[in-house]
């Protein structure tokens, strides 16, 4: 496509014009840049840098070219001094600048949770419709037997003994799960399908599942085993499609626009925040599951262990979404 250099300069000049604000700022005044202005102030880089770049050698844009070379050594000249680099800071960035990422781009993961709460309703219409798809819905041996059978065999089976083996089992469910989450991250390639893809299936299992628990009287035992590692692996691995989102749509192409290489550059920092994020959540989740979510009545009861889900499901969406102060205000 041709460029038109007029349209394309009219375009991004309020850009350049943010950039060279706080350049003069930094030039006059000194000091630094909060956080938010840093991330700001990079963004504004890389898009001039971008519109540098797409200019090339078009004769109609040799002086805007003139400016954007002046005003990115400028930048370039002051970064150094004014962005402000915090220290690696694994708790801050899980207090903090996690729940700031997961903030910043909240519309992808609710698409997610859409893509989920779609897929539970097909699975469970599935199941109603014709109970002979339950092998085809529910992929893993233990979750085809009958719901009671399976409740009477894990209520009558001894306390685990052997501490290895319950350490065993988190290492794989952790691991297991990560993959997973990885795989709906990764399949953001696809422009975000995939992931989206991916959390239907994961909901048409998990719509499955709990009718057929629920139809043969189990509730109990469902939210007993469901809720107390599920109210965390769940969104971790909403989390991870989110973070397949929001590189999808970096992807996608913007007229007049900063490049694919820019776009994605611009959110890397928000994507490795959402991917720390999520696997600290899944070796939680893992370890709920090896250790709490397996013991069941009459050892310990239905109820305390779905009451310390919800618990726990709510302080991790106040923690999520509760908004956070913001640096330098």
């Amino acid at each position: 496509m041709i460029l038109d250099p007029r349209q394309f300069i009219a375009v991004e000049s309020p850009s350049w014009d943010a950039l060279e604000a706080l350049v003069r700022r930094l030039e006059k005044l000194g000091g630094r840049l909060s956080l938010d202005e840093a991330e700001r102030f990079h963004r504004l880089y890389l898009r001039a840098g971008s519109a540098l770049d797409r200019l090339g050698g078009l004769s109609a844009g040799a002086a805007t070219r003139q400016r954007l070379e002046s005003l990115l050594a400028r930048a370039h000249a002051v970064s150094s001094s004014a962005v402000r680099r915090p220290p690696f800071d694994p708790l801050g960035w899980a207090l903090r600048e996690f729940p700031r990422a997961f903030q910043r781009h909240v519309a992808a993961f609710w698409l997610a949770v859409a893509a989920t709460g779609l897929g539970v309703f097909l699975g469970a219409g599935l199941l109603v419709e014709d109970p002979r798809t339950k092998p085809w819905l529910l992929p893993y041996e233990h979750l085809r037997v009958e719901p009671h059978v399976r409740v009477a065999r894990e209520e009558s089976r001894p306390a685990a003994s052997d501490a290895d083996q319950e350490a065993t089992f988190a290492a794989f469910l952790m691991t297991h799960n990560i993959q997973v989450s990885l795989m709906a991250f990764c399949l953001g390639l696809t422009l975000g399908v995939g992931s989206l893809i991916l959390m239907f299936l994961n909901g048409v299992m998990l719509g499955a599942i709990c009718l057929d628990y629920l139809v043969d009287g189990q509730g109990p035992f469902l939210a007993g085993w469901l809720l107390p590692h599920g109210s965390v692996e769940i969104p971790a691995m909403l989390i991870a499609a989110q973070a397949g989102l929001v590189l999808g749509a970096a992807m996608v192409r913007r007229e007049s626009g900063p490049s694919m290489a820019a776009r994605v550059r611009a959110v890397g920092r928000d994507l490795l925040l959402l991917l720390w994020g999520m696997t600290v959540l899944l070796v939680w989740a893992g370890i709920i599951e090896s250790y709490f979510s397996q013991i069941h009545e009459p050892r310990l009861p239905y109820a305390a262990k779905a009451a310390y889900g919800a618990v726990q499901l709510c302080l991790l969406a106040a923690f999520l979404f509760l908004p956070r102060k913001r640096e330098g205000t």
